[in-house]
């Protein structure tokens, strides 16, 4: 939520009137309930259809979570958008149709913090793979409804794929004519990350701000468990064609025809990548003390 704005600010500097959103899925730091929440799981904001929801700045889940869709709503003053990816790319697709002709949008900006949404699935710090790919897939079949562009904001900001690696996926991508152009963070597109956070807490986000001042170097995230090297680089979005993109991005492309998040979950499987669902669910099983198992830490961008 914290990196789109950046891009949403920059649309708005355009000329370009946006809505942010995101999905239903908080961190497990955030939210001990594994997977993301369904929308009949959501208490406050409007339902707009089955599968999305206007949160606003009291939006929370029955067991009172606050989303980051609520905590940017509040930063904001306006009602943000949630996207429920429970059902997985049909359901969210129907999400994402249903909002847009709701709000009467003609273009979804589909950003994702770190550039995982491109991994191959054999990336050795790939640690949540799955809403990403849901998401991708669900963002061709919105398609059909809604055009759609693709952005990576913080290349390798999240700790999961090295800059390096988004870098060689964004170059697969230009190699197949899908690189639509790239922006550079402003200073106060920075200064509003900066302050978005303290309502919405985010480290991959701020990452970017870091690069974007000058810092260089490794820097720890997620409790020491992942680093993130600082460059110039993690200051810039890469947009791309959301066509272009899912033709060179296997996990999407392994997930399309999913008919909910557990055969998702099992199409990765069955490529041997593990997903956030996996950690969380395993985190869920153990004692709330016990941090023993997978310290990954998968985030969600």
């Amino acid at each position: 939520m914290v990196g789109a704005l950046a891009i949403a600010r920059f649309c708005e500097s355009l000329g370009t009137e946006c809505v942010l959103g995101g999905v239903t899925w908080e961190r497990f730091a955030i939210d001990p309930a594994p997977g993301p929440r369904s929308i009949d799981e959501i208490r406050g904001g409007r339902p707009i259809g089955d599968r999305a929801l206007l949160a606003d700045a009291d939006t929370a889940t029955v067991d009172g979570v606050r989303f980051a869709e609520s905590g940017m709503a509040r930063h904001l003053g306006t009602p943000t958008v949630l996207v429920d990816v429970s059902a997985g790319p049909r359901g969210a697709a129907d999400g994402i149709a249903a909002a847009a002709e709701e709000l009467g949008c003609d273009l979804a900006v589909y950003a994702d913090v770190g550039g995982d949404v491109l991994a191959r699935g054999d990336e050795a710090g790939l640690a949540s793979p799955l809403c990403d790919a849901v998401m991708l897939a669900a963002a061709m079949r919105a398609g059909r409804s809604v055009a759609g562009v693709g952005a990576v904001f913080g290349a390798g900001c999240d700790g999961e794929l090295t800059a390096d690696e988004v870098i060689a996926r964004m170059a697969e991508v230009a190699a197949a004519g899908g690189w639509l152009g790239t922006w550079g963070l402003t200073e106060a597109g920075a200064s509003e990350i900066e302050a978005a956070a303290r309502e919405v807490p985010t480290e991959a986000s701020v990452q970017a701000v870091r690069c974007f001042r000058g810092e260089t170097g490794d820097a720890e995230i997620r409790g020491g468990r992942r680093r993130v090297r600082l460059t110039p680089i993690g200051a810039l979005t890469f947009f791309y064609d959301l066509e272009v993109a899912f033709d060179t991005a296997p996990l999407a492309r392994a997930v399309a025809d999913a008919t909910d998040l557990d055969a998702a979950r099992d199409a990765l499987a069955a490529r041997g990548v593990r997903t956030e669902l996996d950690y969380e669910r395993e985190r869920a099983s153990r004692s709330a003390t016990d941090d023993s198992v997978d310290s990954r830490d998968p985030g969600r961008s």
